[in-house]
């Protein structure tokens, strides 16, 4: 059997196994795995580990956010960033805007992508005008043709939508055999914070936290999965960022419940209190839900280590900082309700779960492969990836596992200005990183060109499909 590519002599790991072997890749596909294997192409991966590509479930990339306001990656630096951080797929969020089709949001997002991509990529939508039309036709049709996952917030004017109007798309995603990811975020207890702060006068980025509190995010997650329970969908809980958050999932799953949990770097790394730096440095911090303490830290490592979570993402929802499109624009410079939501991170996603997790002992390798690879494939329908398998795409990343890295925006690829991670120190790095069998990133450098990556569509999810009448 003629192989194009043998990754030779590394250690392969997947969600269940960890072994010695070589790799072996023709036509895009990993086609042999075992040892000896010859190609005309061989990457000696000698004391590296041979990793299934990250695939990040949760990026927004080139999304609408506001007037006048800008996100900082569009498909081309956005995917190449993720790409230098270990991740061969991403899954940005297409979003309708009120009164528009999704069939048009869908064009129009598509268009945005194309020929700009240096990873694979699949889309999920996010419903914000749940419409008859869109309820009993867009969708339907949408899922059979791959869109198998949408997402609807309880938070953000212009996209929150009320219990009635979840109800109805769930009930959706019931008949059609999709899967509904949930911010959960009560927006009128936020509004009634942020005006109690106002009236106090306290405007700083650090109100963005406290008008957010775990209360706010602990009662939206009980109510949607009490949604998801009465329509008998699975659904996934995304970005939980604390332990009474984590006890609804739990309590979810007792009563027998399909529900999927996720958390983010920012939880694990970041707290309220970078919120309240000075000159207002924090608005750089701003997300939601937001960063917590130390204690809810410990909760969502807690999750990581017992299974209440089943995906690590990024979340990454890149703003520059110091740019009148971007945090500092004229209203946010003025008050933390004018600063736009969101991190970068997914370039450092990877890197600082396995720095923080595999070589400080709170997860094991297999772990880490399923929470930042295999899951999400297996969550989403991407049926070929996030596996190193025969027949599976061969989309792999060869990691160092003893490189010595500071984090530094000046060495990432986003188009941000920054990163929320400055100056933390990882242990283990990607260092080759393979697309559908092509090599894109060699040794740290960039080889592969955009437009290389891939539009995948999915099935439906493993969960949704068994509920699907």
């Amino acid at each position: 059997m003629t192989l194009d590519l043998v990754i030779r002599g590394g250690t392969v790991a997947t969600a269940a196994d960890v072994y010695r072997a070589d790799v072996g890749i023709r036509d895009g596909t990993i086609a042999q795995i075992g040892l000896g294997l010859e190609a005309a192409e061989v990457i000696d991966a000698t004391g590296r580990l041979v990793l299934p590509g990250g695939i990040d479930s949760h990026v927004h990339i080139s999304q609408p956010s506001g007037d006048g306001i800008v996100m900082a990656d569009d498909f081309e630096s956005g995917t190449r960033s993720a790409l230098f951080g270990g991740n061969t797929t991403v899954l940005p969020f297409c979003l309708q805007a009120k009164g528009q089709s999704l069939r048009a949001a869908l064009q129009d997002y598509h268009a945005l992508a194309e020929g700009q991509c240096y990873t694979d990529h699949s889309f999920h939508l996010i419903v914000s005008d749940p419409t008859q039309a869109v309820l009993g036709q867009e969708l339907p049709a949408l899922v059979a043709d791959g869109y198998t996952s949408f997402k609807v917030f309880m938070t953000y004017e212009g996209l929150r939508l009320n219990d009635a109007e979840i109800l109805a798309t769930m009930d959706t995603a019931r008949r059609t055999g999709a899967l509904v990811m949930v911010h959960c975020e009560n927006e009128d207890a936020i509004r009634y914070l942020i005006g109690r702060q106002e009236a106090e006068g306290e405007v700083r980025p650090k109100a963005h936290a406290t008008t957010r509190p775990v209360a706010v995010e602990r009662e939206a997650t009980h109510r949607a999965l009490s949604l998801a329970e009465i329509t008998e969908v699975p659904i996934v809980i995304v970005h939980v960022s604390n332990g009474a958050a984590m006890a609804e999932i739990a309590s979810a799953r007792a009563r027998g419940q399909k529900v999927v949990g996720e958390t983010c770097p920012q939880y694990l790394m970041l707290t309220a209190k970078d919120l309240d730096g000075m000159d207002w440095e924090g608005a750089k911090f701003v997300c939601s839900p937001p960063p917590r303490d130390e204690a809810e830290q410990e909760a969502c490592w807690r999750g990581i280590e017992t299974g209440v979570f089943d995906l690590f993402s990024s979340d990454h929802c890149p703003f520059r900082y110091d740019d009148p499109a971007g945090k500092l624009n004229p209203r946010g410079r003025t008050s933390f309700r004018h600063i736009p939501n969101g991190i970068p991170g997914v370039e450092t996603r990877l890197p600082i779960l396995f720095s923080e997790g595999v070589a400080k002992g709170r997860i094991d390798l297999s772990r880490f492969v399923a929470l930042t690879a295999t899951n999400h494939a297996r969550t989403y329908g991407l049926e070929r990836k996030g596996s190193i398998a025969i027949g599976m795409d061969a989309d792999i990343a060869i990691w160092n596992p003893e490189a010595k890295r500071t984090i530094r925006h000046a060495d990432l690829h986003d188009g941000a200005d920054y990163s929320p991670y400055e100056g933390t120190e990882i242990t283990g790095w990607p260092e080759t990183v393979i697309v559908g069998g092509k090599v894109m990133v060699r040794e740290g450098e960039l080889i592969g060109a955009k437009g290389e990556g891939r539009y995948v569509p999915r099935s439906r999810s493993a969960l949704a499909a068994s509920a699907y009448p």
